[in-house]
């Protein structure tokens, strides 16, 4: 299956609609979004912009019903009762209101959810390493990767709301390998990168956040995998005036970044 990843959003509503424009073209099957819906720099009294961009998030949700969604820190910040970098407390009902209804627009509560798996992808914000299912339960190391997503998904704000979670995890800064990247691919998001890269078992997609005055950090560009045989390409987007796509084929571990 050819799945469409939307990075990370905080508060750019222009994203899903170049999602919708690729998926329209049947460029993927189903999209997969790592959220962090909420929070941006300097964005703490816009209230309205908290607002129209989860709006956004539910229209997507409601035009594509097989979308999956993994929940951000700066998502759950605000439903654990978090203080978080950019926590906004002028939009804290609006950010719990609305994820309450996103969660409502689903055709099924577990579309949203810390970790999705579909094939041999995983999907999540952070990333999913052997220490920290260790961490969870060590039996876990040895069982079917389904009950260990499920572990995860169950997991208390004891368990996620830590560095090492996969709620947090960040591998762009460590050399540590995926769980099982021998058999799963990682896409994740969490930490910007200037470039979509793979490396160790993890595709890094959050290029599109920005910096405190407002540049972008990384390429302007989403990838789509396909999950049967964990091969992805990226498809550039062209901030809020459109898009273009270019393909290209990733199979190696890409050494930069």
């Amino acid at each position: 299956m050819k799945v469409l990843v939307i990075p990370d959003i905080h508060l750019k509503p222009w994203i899903f609609d170049r999602a919708s424009e690729i998926l329209k073209e049947g460029k993927a099957e189903r999209a997969v979004c790592l959220m962090d819906i909420p929070d941006d720099w300097n964005m703490e009294f816009n209230v309205i912009q908290y607002r129209d961009t989860f709006d956004r998030a539910i229209s997507f949700a409601k035009d594509n019903p097989e979308t999956l969604w993994c929940y951000g820190n700066h998502d759950v910040s605000y439903l654990w009762g978090k203080l978080e970098t950019g926590y906004s407390p002028y939009a804290e009902r609006t950010v719990i209101s609305k994820l309450d209804e996103l969660k409502d627009s689903l055709q099924n509560k577990s579309q949203i959810a810390f970790i999705h798996r579909i094939d041999n992808v995983l999907f999540m914000h952070g990333g999913l390493t052997a220490e920290y299912v260790s961490r969870l339960n060590p039996e876990l190391l040895d069982a079917d990767i389904d009950e260990v997503v499920e572990a995860v998904n169950s997991a208390s704000d004891k368990y996620l709301w830590n560095d090492e979670s996969p709620l947090w995890y960040r591998p762009q800064y460590k050399d540590v390998e995926a769980f099982r990247k021998e058999t799963y691919t990682q896409v994740i998001g969490h930490t910007p990168v200037k470039e979509i890269y793979e490396k160790n078992g993890f595709i890094s997609t959050d290029v599109l956040s920005t910096y405190s005055d407002g540049r972008q950090i990384g390429e302007s560009a989403m990838i789509i995998i396909d999950t049967e045989t964990r091969k992805y390409e990226k498809v550039p987007v062209m901030g809020k005036l459109g898009y273009k796509v270019c393909t290209v084929t990733v199979g190696e571990e890409d050494p930069k970044t």
